[in-house]
């Protein structure tokens, strides 16, 4: 009995899961998502033009 025996052994290796069907509503769910992802980020672009939303948090005067 050599050292490298010792222990657990490995696991073999799960066979792959096939790729569920997607029901009509989960396509119509996904396809919405990646709208509204896209409109917001159309949105985060026009907003970064303009600067940031944003003041960052308190600001401090520098004067002790």
């Amino acid at each position: 009995m050599s050292g490298r025996e010792g222990g657990k052994k490995k696991p073999l290796k799960a066979p792959k899961k096939e790729g569920k069907e997607l029901s009509e509503e989960d396509k119509e769910f996904k396809a919405k998502q990646q709208a509204d992802k896209k409109a917001l980020e159309a949105l985060k672009t026009k907003a970064g033009q303009k600067g940031p939303l944003t003041g960052g948090g308190i600001k401090k005067s520098g004067k002790k």
